[in-house]
Order: structure tokens, then C-alpha cells, then sequence
């Protein structure tokens, strides 16, 4: 009964995210501009990423700067599986004959980017997870930079630095969309489990949960790969949405962007999560249109080279001093106002 009735009252949260992303996708199929299709696939591939990293970092407390890794495994998945078999074999000629022979649709692609990708996560968890505070943060860090420089450098595998193209391109923003609507649902669910319950009161009260049993390393490393999951199968909806992969793709640019939305937003909260994309998104179009010269009159107004990497570095820095725990804070939207339950007897079903 106290299961059902938590369920009742958060299931808002997650159908209310979703109506937004619909919101979207309608508006960009209404336009029928591809720029701007791609900028709403944009938008929905940065909630896969920022749910990914509320997964863990808002259920755990602990920042992660290496989750971007993850999203780099998916997208070269991506590469592997859906590249036509004889420009794979000029890319990559490292690559055994089963993978090299293989090509399977794009869905089939991001489930295997997110296994590939949940699997490196349990490997890598096992010992990260067992830190905290600054030095899980450094690890985590250290753990994209090794990423990268394995990618950046296994030639015949990955191409090394070399753009490896080929990936079949998905323009349709529905895909995406679903994409990102079911990270979101993953992710509430996780939040509203067991684990994702004692994840959050390991976050609050370390020793107090220690003392009550929770095993903080296991649901640390249980919400890792779960959030690794979503990045992979990101990371390889991201590849089928520009038709290309290099290991600086999903390095430190990715990171900070990521990273930036989901603080403005709130980390705490999976409402945070989305609407710092949306609205740090939207603050991005507009800045890069801008960038691009708008015509007034006779004249052209632009404004130069850089201001978007300023503007989010603005609006991070505004953020944490006037609002720390971002624009949701811990709150998540539910709509109308929660009933207060009656409790329940003893004996009650």
C-alpha cells in the first residue's frame, strides 16, 4: 500500500517531463525547418545525457566528470555495428570478422551501445565506487581521460583522432524523442526503487545509513551502471545524429555542457535535470543564431565568436550564488499539490 501511494504521487513527474518533450517535437514538426529539427534532436539527445548523469549524481551526491566515457563506448558502438562493412574494413581493419561483417538498424545499436557501455561501468564501478567525495570525482575524471586516450590512439579499432563516417544518419526527431522519454522513466524509476531510495539516504546520512545496513558501495555502483546504460545508448543516437564519431567528441566540451545544465537545473531533482536542458538549450539557439548575424534593416547584427561558452559560464556562476541547489532545487514537478495520505493500519492492505 505505502509502495502504490508513492508511486501515485510521483508518476506526475515523469508524464509531465514527457508532455514537454512532446511539446517539442510537435512544435519541430510543425516548422518543418531542418535546422531546426536538428536542434530539437539536439536537445532530446542532452536530456539522455543529463538524466544519465542525474541518475547517479543526484541519487548518490557524488559529481561524476568522467560519464561523458561512457557516451564515447556507445557511439563507437554505433560505428561498429551499423557502418557498412567495406568502408569498416578502410576505417577500422582491427575489428574481428563478426563485427566486421555486421550491420544492424540504429535501435538495435543504442541497445548495444548501453549493454557495452553498462558493462564498462560495472567494470570501472567496482573500484570507483568504493571512493568518495573529491577523490571518486578525480577518479571518475581520470577514468574519461583514460577513455580517450584509448580511443585517441587505437588506430586500427577506432581510427584513432580520424573522424570514422559511414553512420547511417536518423533525421526523424521521434526516435530521439522516445530516446529521451525513456531515459527519464528509467531514470524515475530507479529514484523511486529500493536502491535508489537507500542511494538517497546513504547521499544525506552516510553514517546513519551505514549503521542501518545499506551497503553504500553496491547501490553506488548499481545506479552507475544503470546511468552508464542511458550515456551508451546516448552516445549511440548521438553518432546516428550527425554521422560521425571521434573520440573529442565526447570529451571535455560534452562534459561541461552536461554538466552545466544539470547543475542550473538542480541536481536533486530529475525535473532539474530537464528543464536545465531545455532552458539552457533554448539560451544556446538563441545565442547561436545571434552569432550567426541577424538582419536589421539594412545592417547586420552579430554578435562574435565565443559568447556561448561565456553566457553558460554567466548563468552557472549567477546559479550558484543566488541559488545553489539549482532551479528546482529537490523538487520535481508534480502538477497539483499532493493529498496527504491517510496512514495506514496496521493489518491495512
Amino acid at each position: 500500500m505505502a509502495r502504490y501511494s508513492i508511486l501515485r504521487r510521483t508518476i506526475a513527474t515523469p508524464l509531465i517531463l514527457s508532455a514537454l518533450l512532446l511539446a517539442f517535437a510537435l512544435i519541430a514538426w510543425f516548422v518543418g525547418s531542418r535546422p531546426f529539427n536538428q536542434t530539437v534532436i539536439d536537445i532530446f539527445l542532452q536530456v539522455v545525457f543529463v538524466v544519465g548523469l542525474y541518475t547517479f549524481i543526484g541519487n548518490s551526491g557524488v559529481i561524476s566528470f568522467g560519464h561523458i566515457a561512457f557516451a564515447c563506448l556507445g557511439g563507437y558502438v554505433a560505428a561498429w555495428t551499423t557502418i557498412k562493412p567495406m568502408m569498416k574494413g578502410t576505417a577500422m581493419p582491427g575489428l574481428p570478422d563478426w563485427l566486421m561483417q555486421m550491420e544492424i538498424p540504429f535501435w538495435a545499436a543504442a541497445l548495444a551501445g548501453g549493454t557495452f557501455a553498462a558493462f564498462w561501468a560495472l567494470v570501472f564501478g567496482a573500484v570507483l565506487m568504493r571512493l568518495s567525495g573529491i577523490a571518486a570525482s578525480i577518479a571518475t575524471f581520470a577514468m574519461l581521460a583514460m577513455v580517450n586516450a584509448i580511443y585517441s590512439n587505437w588506430s586500427s579499432v577506432t581510427a584513432a583522432t580520424s573522424s570514422v563516417v559511414g553512420i547511417p544518419i536518423v533525421r526523424s526527431i521521434w526516435p530521439y524523442m522516445i530516446a529521451a522519454i525513456l531515459a527519464v522513466f528509467v531514470a524515475w524509476a530507479f529514484s523511486i526503487s529500493r536502491h535508489g531510495l537507500a542511494l538517497r539516504a546513504a547521499r544525506d546520512e552516510p553514517t546513519a545509513a551505514a549503521a542501518s545496513g545499506i551497503n553504500i558501495p553496491r547501490v553506488r555502483l548499481i545506479a552507475f551502471v544503470i546511468s552508464g546504460a542511458i550515456m551508451g545508448a546516448g552516445g549511440a543516437l548521438y553518432a546516428h545524429s550527425i554521422g560521425l564519431v571521434t573520440p573529442d567528441t565526447f570529451y571535455l566540451g560534452l562534459t561541461f555542457t552536461t554538466l552545466s545544465m544539470l547543475v542550473v537545473g538542480g541536481m536533486g531533482s530529475l525535473s532539474g535535470a530537464v528543464l536545465g536542458v531545455l532552458i539552457l538549450s533554448s539560451l544556446i539557439q538563441v545565442l547561436r543564431w545571434l552569432e550567426a548575424g541577424v538582419q536589421v534593416g539594412a545592417s547586420t547584427f552579430a554578435l562574435p565568436g565565443g559568447v556561448q561558452e561565456i553566457a553558460l559560464g554567466v548563468v552557472m556562476i549567477l546559479i550558484l550564488m543566488f541559488r545553489p541547489s539549482g532551479i528546482m532545487g529537490n523538487s520535481e514537478l508534480t502538477g497539483l499539490r499532493a493529498r496527504t495520505e491517510k496512514p495506514v493500519e496496521p493489518g491495512t492492505d
